[in-house]
């Protein structure tokens, strides 16, 4: 995570003294990114983030493990080398070239969205991605099943044969809502609740492939609400500044994995690291990262 203040910035002209020998610890890691010049505070809640970048500060959330804090830390740090590579990294949409020093990145970004999958498994977008995917492969599912008495059967089309059943039955108002709440009777008004989840009990006389097609349009509606948030997440998730910070830590942490799924974004990123493209990032890698 990331917040940036845009500001004329002077050049990096710290030389660099840390002690290479040290082990990798989350308060190694901490004392060399301070060394870079940049603040770090560990007794922040960093904005309901685990971490944060400024301008030239880091925050980490208190409330992560040590292990963790680790990878957010480089993420973080991530963030700050992006930002020294291009000034203009928020607005610029072609920051991710700039990154990689190449003009050709198709299947370099296609690579960094596998590695945030990879790498953030617990994220809400891999979640809502994931749920998602089980979601389609349940619609399918029922779609086959009421195909099988019904083979000219089409999500995308009426189902006349459900329609004239269902146009005197309270269950018609559930292949629209998951849960209704009618009032029944007369002279004494009697709350009526039906659901989705409970339509079995609440028409057990209903052929099971029209129960089935109700819990279909369930799903449907599922799986259009899952789309909105996924469209909204991944506008955050797959920007340049975010796929790099994400594939940096990831690579860090557990480079043979990362290089698995990223063979060409690990060889561009190792070239140029090995260069010094990425400034203070060799040294953090020379000091911390994995050893042959």
């Amino acid at each position: 995570m990331f917040f940036y203040k845009k500001e004329k910035e002077p050049e990096y002209n710290i030389k660099m003294t840390y002690d290479r020998t040290k082990p990798l610890t989350k308060r190694n890691v901490i004392e060399f990114i301070r060394s870079c010049g940049i603040e770090v505070k560990t007794n922040t809640k960093a904005r309901g983030n685990k971490g944060l970048y400024q301008k030239n500060r880091i925050d980490i959330s208190n409330t992560i493990k040590d292990d963790s804090a680790i990878s957010v830390l480089v993420h973080e740090f991530a963030h700050h080398i992006h930002s020294k590579i291009d000034k203009d990294f928020i607005k610029n949409p072609y920051t991710l070239q700039k990154l990689f020093d190449t003009q050709d990145i198709s299947e370099i970004k296609s690579e960094l969205i596998n590695v945030t999958r990879l790498t953030d498994k617990n994220s809400r977008l891999t979640i809502f991605l994931n749920a998602k995917e089980e979601t389609s492969k349940a619609v399918k599912g029922m779609q086959n099943i009421i195909k099988k008495e019904y083979p000219d059967f089409l999500r995308s089309k009426k189902f006349p044969e459900f329609e004239k059943y269902i146009k005197n039955s309270d269950a018609k108002y559930l292949v629209k809502y998951d849960a209704i709440k009618l009032m029944k009777g007369f002279f004494f008004k009697k709350e009526k609740i039906l659901t989705v989840k409970n339509i079995e009990n609440d028409f057990p006389d209903m052929p099971k492939a029209f129960m089935l097609y109700i819990k279909l349009c369930s799903m449907q509606r599922k799986q259009a609400k899952l789309s909105r948030r996924i469209n909204k997440l991944s506008k955050y998730y797959e920007t340049p500044t975010e796929l790099f910070a994400r594939f940096v830590s990831g690579y860090f942490m557990t480079p043979e994995t990362v290089e698995t799924v990223a063979p060409i974004a690990t060889h561009k990123f190792l070239k140029l690291l090995e260069n010094g493209y990425y400034k203070e990032l060799k040294d953090l890698f020379e000091i911390f990262g994995k050893k042959d």
